[in-house]
């Protein structure tokens, strides 16, 4: 069994900051990462201090990685299958049954999104179609973009997109029914909508999109893309193993100031515990949990 300080479980941006700020306090720090996080697909963050032209989340795991390893933390590529508090420690096991003990844990495992399986699509995500206008509604700033999504999640995200270009056009690939408020709006600012699934994403040799196809054989030319489809998953089953609070929307609840959960010895941050969803934040969130994961260490009480 390998014993450590804080097992980091997930290595995605708030589990690699973390891991890098408590790897700068000496301590004994290993990172398990089911290489499966969201920012794995995400080609070109372009809202990041420090990264003008952009970088991808390869990119910028790749680097937080050898990061981290320059202060000792040590990664394991895996899963891990169980964990459980033992009077004051964390044992766990992953799916090729290597066991662990921690001190204390950083839970960075995040969201899965629902992202429909259409041809070509995933190769453009990052690059010419985007989940988070927050993140990327500037990069379709007066552009023909279709919104691939489906009902009212659907029809609110086009009306959105408005803030960005006026030449959104809607496809109700789910063909979920949209309530008459929203079909109201979309007709108020001209968005055409599209009651049909897509087939296939057309691509250019750099797989920016150029078209959509429907499956009724209609082309719809485009040069941006944005899906968001309800079903999402936020992957808190370990913590839900150890008894952690979720809220309403089952992200992890902690608390504001340290990012510890209810269950003391237990962090977490990033999309898990926060819907803003921004790589910023999961920065923040990493540096934050790993701040009072070291004063835990020290033998500090949690704040009241």
């Amino acid at each position: 069994m390998k014993k450590v300080d804080c097992i980091i479980i997930g290595g995605g941006i708030a589990g690699l900051q973390a891991a890098i700020q408590l790897g700068r306090y000496n301590h004994n720090i290993a990172v398990i990462d089911a290489q499966k996080g969201r920012s794995l697909i995400a080609k070109d963050y372009q809202n990041i201090l420090g990264w003008p032209e952009g970088v991808s989340g390869k990119r910028l795991r790749s680097l937080g990685r050898q990061h981290a390893e320059k202060f000792g933390v040590e990664f394991f590529d895996g899963t891990v299958t169980s964990l459980e508090k033992k009077e004051d420690l964390f044992i766990m096991c992953t799916d090729d049954d290597i066991h662990y003990e921690a001190k204390t844990i950083f839970l960075g495992t995040g969201v899965t999104d629902n992202i429909p399986a259409i041809r070509n699509l995933y190769p453009t995500l990052g690059i010419s179609t985007y989940i988070c206008p927050d993140c990327d509604g500037y990069e379709i700033k007066h552009k023909q973009t279709v919104v691939i999504v489906g009902g009212n999640t659907g029809a609110n995200m086009a009306l959105t997109l408005l803030y960005w270009s006026k030449a959104i056009i809607y496809v109700n690939h789910s063909k979920t029914k949209i309530n008459e408020t929203f079909r109201k709006k979309l007709e108020e600012n001209q968005i055409p909508v599209f009651e049909e699934e897509v087939e296939e994403v057309k691509v250019d040799e750099s797989q920016n999109l150029q078209a959509i196809q429907l499956v009724n054989g209609k082309r719809i030319e485009a040069e941006k893309a944005f899906v968001a489809f309800k079903g999402n998953k936020i992957n808190n089953a370990l913590a839900k193993q150890l008894g952690v609070d979720v809220n309403e929307t089952n992200h992890i609840h902690v608390n504001p100031r340290t990012k510890e959960t209810n269950i003391p010895g237990v962090w977490a941050g990033g999309d898990l515990a926060a819907h803003s969803e921004q790589v910023t934040i999961s920065m923040g969130d990493g540096t934050q949990a790993a701040i009072w994961i070291h004063k835990r260490l020290m033998g500090e009480l949690p704040p009241d």
